[in-house]
């Protein structure tokens, strides 16, 4: 969908010709000249229009509107996060049939991060699967405006905006393509899509040369695939070359049987979501292409898929990770851990500043905190605050988890030197602390996305989540490096003058 953003005062958005006008009123709205300001204050006042954010007032043919439908709708008290819930609740309106341009027009002056909601809002609520389809029953409008009372304030935001929705569709789009239309080669070839723009490189290696980098664990998992393995590389330079980089790592199982350690059948279709930490990645490198944040990042992906046949890893084999440490395989459904362990392994070449890995790593993190948040885990407080703060205001929460040394006690064994799993206790942590012996001393962060990478039931569909969080944490990086470099010059600049 294209957005646009323009300066619409509510009796300009009366006159203006669309499928569908949408108009957020806030619960402190007091009226307005013009047909829409009227309704919109009467409406409220006879309590046909309620103050809860979501709330819709739908009509039709309305006197002195040009749109064929007009939605009042309730936004709360402003803020993004009850922008949000009002533009989400919209969804229905924006899919129905007919409707190819609609306008959301703000009836008064958006707070700060209110239009980025609704742009990333409205995106989310209109978005159509159909890469596997050869019919679209619905589909969502081809162009939305945003229309604000001044557009001046709010240029940046939304042009930020529009990146970040643009990274999270294309996330969405690769986690939900069934995993016959998303192999470790097609995402290998999604990912060097991406290096059409100049700021971004992209490298894919094969079978042959993960073997000479030494990565077993990642390997082991891989040999009971027919599809051949992936690990993808790809490097955003915005910023000086001397200048250390992020490194992002996704989980890459483009499908997920449990291999020997078999899954049940029922809904075992929805591991084709297994990579969408993978799919995080690419929706990063996405949106920087048009970001240009002035910070450079790594962004690896070791991609492949974990079946079930002669060739497969067995529970009780022991495998030799990059690292050289060996590695028992109690559960061969515990391997989003052993294709990440070589991929963090690699991450140290880089001598990054900070690695985050992106994994929907485990069931225990979705029955610790359900579908809302993500789970953190870090090894720094500095990281671990920078990623919570991110996660609020890019309205795609996480929540830190512990990574107390005596939760390692479980991973013990008497055959290699650490188990892939550590029992059904605390499990998410279990895992986490397997992950941590391969990051060193480097600040590292595992967001642990089981729960809200996808859901399931009616809704089933990829999130595309935690892009606007990465995205929020990088730009946030970004400009405090360029607010202490300019601190830096400045200092300098005083000392030669002195």
């Amino acid at each position: 969908m294209n957005f646009e953003l323009k300066t619409l005062s509510l009796s300009a958005a009366a006159r203006h010709k669309c499928d569908l006008l949408a108009v957020l009123i806030p619960q402190d709205f007091a009226g307005q000249d013009g047909a829409i300001g009227t309704l919109a204050a009467q409406a409220l006042q006879a309590g046909d229009l309620q103050d809860k954010p979501g709330k819709l007032l739908r009509l039709y043919a309305s006197p002195g509107v040009a749109a064929r439908h007009l939605v009042l709708v309730s936004c709360g008290d402003g803020s993004p996060g009850d922008v949000r819930k009002a533009v989400l609740a919209l969804a229905p309106a924006l899919k129905s049939p007919g409707v190819q341009r609609a306008v959301l027009a703000f009836a008064a002056a958006p707070a700060a991060g209110a239009v980025a909601a609704a742009l990333r809002s409205a995106a989310d609520a209109a978005y159509v699967y159909a890469a596997t389809k050869s019919k679209v029953e619905e589909s969502g409008p081809e162009s939305c405006l945003l229309g604000v009372p001044s557009a001046a304030g709010v240029q940046a935001e939304f042009d930020a905006a529009r990146a970040v929705a643009a990274g999270v569709e294309f996330a969405r789009e690769w986690a939900n393509r069934p995993a016959n239309h998303a192999t470790p080669t097609l995402l290998g070839e999604a990912a060097k899509s991406l290096s059409k723009d100049k700021a971004i490189r992209c490298t894919v290696r094969g079978p042959e040369e993960v073997a000479k980098l030494g990565m077993g664990a990642f390997m082991a998992v891989a040999q009971g695939s027919v599809e051949p393995l992936r690990f993808i590389e790809l490097q955003y330079q915005g910023a000086a070359k001397g200048q250390a980089p992020v490194v992002l790592v996704g989980k890459g199982i483009t499908f997920d049987t449990g291999g020997i350690s078999l899954k049940p059948a029922p809904e075992m279709d929805e591991m084709k979501f297994d990579m969408g930490g993978a799919a995080s990645v690419l929706g990063v490198f996405r949106a920087l292409a048009e970001l240009k944040p002035a910070i450079n990042v790594i962004g690896l992906i070791p991609a492949c898929e974990n079946m079930p046949d002669g060739r497969a890893l067995k529970p009780g084999d022991v495998v030799t990770s990059m690292s050289g440490q060996t590695i028992e395989v109690l559960n061969t459904d515990a391997e989003g851990r052993l294709v990440l362990c070589d991929a963090l392994t690699y991450a140290a070449r880089f001598k990054p500043v900070a690695i985050v890995d992106i994994a929907t790593l485990t069931g225990a993190c979705v029955i610790a905190l359900g579908g809302l948040r993500s789970g953190l885990f870090s090894t720094s407080d500095e990281l671990a605050a920078q990623l919570l703060g991110a996660g609020d205001a890019a309205l795609d929460p996480c929540w830190r988890m512990p990574l107390d040394d005596e939760y390692g006690e479980g991973l013990k064994s008497n055959f290699a030197d650490v188990a892939n799993v550590g029992g059904r206790p605390a499990g998410a942590v279990t895992a986490a602390k397997f992950l941590q012996r391969f990051v060193g001393n480097t600040p590292w962060a595992h967001l642990d996305i089981a729960g809200t990478a996808w859901k399931s039931g009616t809704a089933k569909g990829a999130t595309g989540r935690p892009v606007g969080l990465l995205l929020r944490w990088l730009a946030e990086r970004a400009a405090g490096s360029a607010d202490s470099g300019q601190q830096t010059a400045a200092a300098r600049r005083r000392a030669a003058k002195g």
